[in-house]
C-alpha cells in the first residue's frame, strides 16, 4: 500500500514538474526578448541562407539578439513543428517580438520588402534616380550613369521596338516591390514586363489597324501623358495630335521641346526662345512628326487614348485659366486658339511675380 502511495506522489510530482516546465517553455515562448540590434528606429536585416539549418539558425538568431536562449526554438521545432522548416531569406525582427513569433516569421517565410513607385510621365532620367537610390538592396550602391545604362539595354524590348535605343518610354509606371537581394537590372526586367502585360493583344491589334509600330504607339501615348492633367483629356488630346500628323502640322508638342533640352542637359526648368530654336528631332516646334521616340513612360490610359482617339475637328489646345485644374480649352481654327491664348498671357501677366 505504502508502495502504491510512494509511486503515486512521484507521479504526481512528475507531472507537476512537467507541466511547470511546459508552462515555463510556453512563458518563454510568448515572452519578448531585448531589442535585436537597431539603426535609427529600423531593426538588422538578418539574412538566412539556404544551406544553414535549424541550429545555425537558432544560434544566428542569438548572436544578434533576436532569441534569448537557443534550445526553447530548437526544443520546439523539434516536438511540435516536425516536417516544418526554416526558410532562408532576408527578414526584419522589430522589437518587441516574442520567440513564437520569431518563429512564425521564419516559417511563413515573411522576408522583409520594401516597395518604390514610378509615376506616370516620369522619363529615364527620372527613373534613373529613384532607382540609383532605393533603400535596402544588398546591391552595391549605383549612381544615376550606372543605372541609365540599364535603362539603356534595349535588347530587351528588341521584339517589340527593334529600332528602339533606350527603354524610354517601356519602364511601366506603377509600384514595385522588392528584397534587399533584388537586383536593379531585375527590377528593369520586372518594369519592362509589367508594360508587355499592359500593352495587351487588343491594343496591338488596334495598332495595327491605324497603321503604327509599338514604338509609335509608345511615343504617343508619352505625349498625352504629359500633356494631360485632367484623366477625361486624354482621348481629346490624342484627337489633337492625330489630326495634326494627317495635315502634316507641326505637333507644337511642349514637352517634346523639354526633354530635347533634358538631353543636352540644357534644360533651366522653363522654356526659352533657344529651346524653341534648339535643332532636335525630339524639338515638335521645328520638325514635322512624331518624335524618333517617347519622352516618358505613359501609363496605360494615355496607351489607350493613343490608340482611340476622340472624334473631334480640333487642332489646338492650351491650358484653360478658368479652371484651376491643368484643364485645357479646345479649337478646332486659329482665331479661337488665338483667343484662348491671349486670355491665357493675360492672366499670366495679372498673376505675374511683382
Amino acid at each position: 500500500m505504502k508502495f502504491v502511495w510512494l509511486v503515486a506522489k512521484v507521479g504526481a510530482c512528475i507531472v507537476l514538474v512537467l507541466a511547470a516546465a511546459g508552462a515555463g517553455f510556453w512563458f518563454w515562448l510568448n515572452q519578448a526578448v531585448r531589442e535585436p540590434h537597431i539603426h535609427g528606429n529600423t531593426a538588422e536585416i538578418i539574412s538566412i541562407e539556404p544551406h544553414e539549418g535549424t541550429t545555425d539558425i537558432a544560434a544566428q538568431l542569438r548572436r544578434q539578439g533576436v532569441l534569448a536562449q537557443e534550445w526553447p526554438l530548437l526544443c520546439w521545432m523539434k516536438l511540435v513543428n516536425r516536417g516544418q522548416s526554416l526558410k532562408a531569406g532576408d527578414y526584419q525582427f522589430q522589437s518587441p517580438i516574442t520567440p513564437l513569433q520569431v518563429l512564425d516569421k521564419l516559417i511563413k517565410g515573411e522576408v522583409v520588402s520594401f516597395r518604390f513607385t514610378i509615376p506616370e510621365g516620369y522619363n529615364r532620367f527620372e527613373i534613373a534616380d529613384i532607382l540609383a537610390s532605393l533603400p535596402g538592396l544588398k546591391e552595391a550602391a549605383a549612381d544615376d550613369q550606372t543605372v541609365l545604362n540599364l535603362l539603356s539595354n534595349s535588347q530587351l524590348i528588341a521584339d517589340l521596338a527593334p529600332d528602339a535605343t533606350t527603354l524610354e518610354g517601356f519602364l511601366f509606371p506603377d509600384t514595385y516591390e522588392y528584397t534587399p537581394r533584388t537586383t536593379r537590372n531585375q527590377l528593369v526586367g520586372e518594369m519592362v514586363d509589367r508594360f508587355r502585360k499592359i500593352y495587351s493583344a487588343k491594343m496591338r491589334q488596334q495598332a495595327k489597324s491605324l497603321g503604327m509600330t509599338t514604338k509609335q504607339v509608345v511615343t504617343f501615348a508619352s505625349l498625352i501623358e504629359k500633356e494631360a492633367k485632367v484623366d477625361s483629356e486624354r482621348e481629346l488630346i490624342s484627337s489633337v495630335y492625330h489630326r495634326r500628323l494627317k495635315k502634316g502640322m507641326l505637333l507644337a508638342c511642349d514637352p517634346t521641346v523639354v526633354y530635347a533640352a533634358i538631353l543636352e542637359r540644357r534644360y533651366r526648368g522653363t522654356i526659352y526662345q533657344s529651346d524653341l530654336d534648339r535643332n532636335s528631332p525630339y524639338n515638335t516646334y521645328k520638325f514635322v512628326g512624331l518624335p524618333p521616340g517617347p519622352i516618358a513612360s505613359p501609363g496605360r490610359r494615355s496607351l489607350q487614348a493613343a490608340l482611340a482617339p476622340a472624334d473631334t475637328d480640333y487642332l489646338y489646345f492650351v491650358v484653360d485659366v478658368s479652371h484651376n485644374n491643368g484643364s485645357h480649352r479646345f479649337s478646332a481654327n486659329p482665331a479661337d486658339h488665338d483667343r484662348a491664348v491671349a486670355a491665357l498671357r493675360e492672366w499670366e501677366k495679372k498673376h505675374a511675380p511683382r
